[in-house]
């Protein structure tokens, strides 16, 4: 089967594309005859070993996909050869054929696509546990999301709008906030890319607080950090909750 494999650190250039043979299921692993894989940031960083998740090389990355199970391993008994699923192997998805415990596999209905099903659980599991588990989400919340235009902000965009919550979106650009507005998103903050100095910051507050209410966010999602987080955190209101999901634009 072919497989695209990460052997040295670099970017998506040092993949190398190549044969090896079929994976064998072991107990409690379904094969999956890849269909789609979803392509995710941190995927980007684990080839760079920038991310704290660090596979031994040589690797494939890939933590998601969609395809048809075409072996089954020992006591397995949940699936059959032939199932639609969508599965979660963390790494190694970018690859013809992969092996992947039963529990981290879910059937697919005949409605669903492989092409959307192999770009769900990554962006839209984060933002669902986010919100809901952590977050305690409540319909007629106010949400304000950094970098809702990107894979996890657009599903937080959309699961909170589904769950009655009023979002703000926040974003580095016109297009990235009309793409959050066609999501759900009801208003939005067009924030300056690059770094920020004290007054920028105290702006941007300022500015969210202005599309917030004077009651401030009672949900953050934060997928961006940097020098972004502050003034998010300033627009908090009172007994609000602060979703650290990432940082790109650096560490706070």
């Amino acid at each position: 089967m072919k497989i695209l494999l990460s052997e040295a650190p670099g970017g998506p250039d040092t993949l190398v594309l190549t044969d090896v043979t079929d994976p064998q299921p072991a107990a409690g692993e379904v094969r999956v005859a890849m269909r789609a894989v979803g392509v995710n940031f941190p995927d980007l960083l684990i080839i760079q070993d920038l991310y704290q998740y660090k596979p031994q090389r040589p690797f494939a990355p890939g933590a998601e996909l969609a395809g048809i199970v075409d072996a089954l391993g020992e006591g397995v008994t949940d699936f059959a050869i032939g199932d639609r699923v969508m599965a979660l192997p963390i790494s190694g998805a970018m690859a013809e054929k992969v092996c992947v415990a039963a529990t981290m596999c879910h059937k697919l209905p005949d409605d669903v696509s492989d092409k959307l099903a192999a770009g769900l659980q990554m962006t839209h599991g984060t933002a669902l546990y986010a919100l809901v588990e952590r977050g305690a989400i409540s319909k007629g919340d106010t949400v304000l999301v950094l970098g809702a235009a990107g894979g996890v902000g657009l599903a937080a965009v959309e699961i909170a709008t589904a769950l009655g919550a009023r979002v703000i979106a926040a974003v580095s650009s016109e297009d990235k906030l009309e793409v959050a507005r066609a999501h759900g998103a009801e208003d939005g903050v067009i924030y300056p890319q690059g770094p920020l100095d004290r007054d920028a910051q105290k702006a941007l507050s300022s500015a969210f607080r202005d599309k917030l209410g004077a009651d401030g966010a009672d949900i953050v999602v934060d997928t961006v950090g940097g020098d972004f987080a502050e003034p998010a955190l300033r627009a908090t209101g009172w007994l609000g909750r602060y979703l650290v999901i990432g940082f790109p634009a650096g560490i706070p």
